[in-house]
């Protein structure tokens, strides 16, 4: 599914008339029946796999604008869709103003419900990205920033905030573009070093000869080259957190000043004449394991085991597929707004295709992949069509791309490009339109229904009628009308 909706409303006929369209949207529906029903619902352990509320306004007990106050008190900032039948402006005010960000009048259409529901999901991502670049830029990104739905994704942010406590070094593996240095920085947007510099040093980047001169700072003309003085990495995060990337990359020789430094909490500039005290927290991460380095004899085990207090593993992508249809809406909300395009969300296919790739470059991938899609797409929404590269590699998705012209075949350069098609292919959808693009008779749609209930359900005529929700005798009358009677014993058509 694409996305969990809770639905509050204490009528039984409108609950299933929402839960059916919603389900036809693509999305996951939670039903409720009251206001306080809701309420217990977001504010439990379900309420984190919300991602919208489809709310009643006039409901017995406590009403749609008591539960809209009581979410924004509780710190649930979900978005909420209220929905009355009563269309009046003051209503319509009155629910804006108590954080609702659209408003439906009963009965709503089908249409209308679901770009309502896009847009509160494009709203509710942008602000929740907004939100998380200013706490990063600030330092103040928290673990609720990190939203998930993953339980082994639940189970390491959990280690973290008790790590986040102290001030115990944190060695953070995972495979590479699964977010590590997120996960990094909401450790310290949660510990008492919150606000204070966090300083990133991807150790596999740095020229071997300028290691330490990185790390440590140098004296003006200490080496040929160092016209200027220069604090170093551990200078400059003091007070605040160092985040090693990559740990494992770092040079034999630059691991022992390291493990000197973390010991006695100083460091010796190139070329200075007495050690500099700093404050720091060490967080370190990577992406091969450590211990089979210490075996190869490529790192230190003293600087093993000074790292490795207390480690935590971020499961790779593939592993936490929940986490795809946020994600996605998060990066297809932010790329929108940065490059001016009006892309109100991406399809329920899409969403479908891209939460079966195993993305062996993990968030990283996903999110390189969603901005060429934002700068590629032609409509106002991401679709399949998007992602020709996936589709390629995931089974039950057909890419259909024309064959490469010949030099002389080619177009002139102005002249507009062929888009590459890309068609999901279910094998139990029935087509509604004919070769010539017309509508079939609905005696033709009818026939093909009645026809596929019969194999779907191999020809157990009470649960054929059942399902199909019509009586047994009408069935075999139909049946007999379409000329499908044939091989039904004298039992089952009894």
């Amino acid at each position: 599914m694409t996305g969990t909706i809770l639905i509050a409303d204490d009528d039984p006929v409108q609950r299933r008339l929402l839960e059916a369209m919603i389900r036809r949207f693509g999305y996951e529906p939670v039903m409720t029946d009251s206001g306080e029903a809701a309420l217990a619902h977001m504010t439990g352990p379900e309420g984190a796999a919300v991602d919208l509320v489809v709310l009643d306004l006039v409901m017995p007990g406590l009403g749609g604008l008591g539960a809209l106050g009581a979410l924004r008190e509780a710190g649930i900032g979900k978005p909420v869709i209220v929905q009355t039948a009563n269309g009046s402006i003051d209503a319509v005010v009155g629910a804006m103003r108590a954080g609702a960000v659209d408003f439906v009048v009963k009965p709503v259409g089908a249409e209308r419900l679901q770009v309502s529901i896009k847009n509160a999901l494009k709203v509710g991502a942008l602000e929740s990205e907004i939100r998380r670049i200013n706490h990063r830029v600030s330092g103040t990104l928290a673990f609720r920033d990190l939203v998930t739905k993953s339980p082994d994704m639940s189970r390491a942010i959990r280690l973290a905030e008790r790590a986040a406590r102290s001030s115990i070094p944190i060695l953070i593996e995972g495979e590479s573009g699964v977010g590590k240095e997120v996960l990094a920085r909401a450790v310290q947007g949660s510990s008492d070093r919150r606000g204070k510099p966090f300083i990133t040093v991807n150790c596999g980047a740095i020229p071997e000869n300028l290691v330490e001169s990185t790390l440590f700072g140098h004296e003006k003309g200490a080496f040929t080259g160092a016209t200027e003085k220069h604090a170093g990495k551990f200078v400059e995060a003091n007070g605040g957190t160092l985040f090693l990337d990559e740990i494992g990359e770092l040079p034999l020789e630059a691991q022992v000043k390291l493990l000197r430094a973390i010991q006695e909490g100083e460091v010796d500039p190139v070329g200075g004449r007495r050690p500099v005290k700093v404050d720091i927290r060490i967080i370190s991460a990577t992406n091969r394991s450590l211990l089979d380095l210490v075996k190869q004899g490529r790192f230190r085990e003293d600087l093993y085991y000074r790292l490795n207090v207390f480690p935590i593993t971020v499961p790779p992508l593939r592993y936490r597929q929940e986490d795809v249809p946020d994600l996605c809406r998060a990066f297809v909300a932010r790329f929108a707004a940065e490059e001016g395009r009006k892309i109100r969300g991406i399809s329920a296919e899409a969403l479908a295709l891209l939460a079966r790739y195993p993305w062996p470059g993990n968030v990283r991938q996903l999110e390189n992949a969603i901005f060429r899609a934002v700068v590629l797409a032609d409509a106002d929404e991401l679709t399949v069509a998007e992602f020709p590269q996936i589709a390629a590699q995931v089974d039950g998705f057909h890419v259909r791309i024309p064959p490469a012209p010949s030099p002389a075949d080619l177009p002139p350069a102005d002249a507009p490009r062929e888009i590459v098609r890309v068609e999901v292919r279910d094998p139990d959808a029935i087509t509604l339109t004919d070769g010539r693009g017309d509508v079939r008779p609905l005696e033709e749609i009818e026939a093909e229904i009645i026809r596929f209930a019969l194999k779907h359900y191999r020809g157990h005529m009470s649960e054929v009628s059942r399902k199909l929700k019509i009586g047994r005798s009408t069935l075999y009358r139909k049946l007999k009308d379409l000329g499908l009677d044939e091989g039904l014993s004298d039992s089952d058509a009894a």
